[in-house]
């Protein structure tokens, strides 16, 4: 496990845990909520560096930030992580599941060792996280696990991963009822085309291209997009529960 804390921490801000919380719309949410006045832990599981280089940014721009990681999928590992983050600020308040990997290919041919890497981290992993949200969430908090939009536009070569996702929407609706009582919100945010490197990566200009016009708003989402909707689940949306949000420019 590596951290990196600060001192004189003040415990009485909000907390968050961004998984995946190093790249991506990881990157943007932890950025969004250090802006509110969250104390972050920023999440990552390969890329110490870049996740290094955004708690100092954080911490520059006067806000709590700490690294830490391991392997979503491992129970033991991210126990450590949310020791880590309680060890460090006190408490947990939201936890923002952002980490993924997409492996894309027509059903019929897909190699199913790419399945099963997929799987251990979209569909564990969330389970994983979500669990332990479930026992360590502070009452007033909030988990958000993230879906796709593919699980309605039903796109080609997306069938692993949107089925994937699809199970991140069951388990992630099923736990909102299971946490009766606990005062804790429990949503999926489901981004449309949005300009990571995870989408863009293997995709042709042409492919993006028809990709962004294919919602009104004529565009690809950006990672600040769905930063926005996290923001929201994350802070005001305290009667928003058990749902998925389509963050997607309108994109059917």
């Amino acid at each position: 496990m590596s951290t990196n804390t600060s001192r004189n921490i003040d415990t009485t801000r909000r907390v968050a845990l961004v998984t995946g919380g190093s790249g991506g719309i990881g990157r943007a949410v932890v950025r969004r909520l250090a802006a509110d006045g969250f104390a972050v832990a920023v999440h990552y599981a390969g890329n110490e560096g870049a996740a290094k280089s955004l708690v100092a940014e954080v911490e520059q721009a006067g806000g709590q930030a700490i690294a830490v990681n391991g392997d979503v999928a491992d129970e033991a590992a991210m126990t450590a992580a949310f020791d880590a983050t309680e060890a460090a600020f006190g408490g947990v308040d939201v936890v923002v599941n952002t980490a993924g990997i997409m492996l894309l290919s027509p059903i019929a041919t897909l190699d199913l060792a790419d399945l099963d890497r997929m799987y251990r981290t979209n569909v564990r992993g969330t389970f994983v996280v979500s669990k332990l949200a479930a026992n360590r969430l502070r009452r007033g908090g909030a988990l958000i696990n993230f879906s796709t939009s593919v699980t309605r536009t039903q796109i080609p070569t997306y069938g692993a991963y949107a089925a994937g996702k699809a199970a991140v929407e069951g388990m992630t609706l099923i736990l909102a009822r299971e946490l009766r009582g606990r005062d804790i919100t429990v949503n999926v945010v489901a981004p449309g085309p949005t300009a990571t490197p995870l989408f863009l990566d293997g995709k042709s200009d042409e492919v993006i291209a028809n990709l962004a016009q294919a919602n009104p708003l004529g565009r690809l989402g950006e990672p600040e997009d769905a930063a926005e909707t996290v923001a929201f689940l994350a802070g005001p949306a305290r009667w928003v529960n058990g749902q998925v949000i389509f963050s997607n420019g309108g994109m059917a």
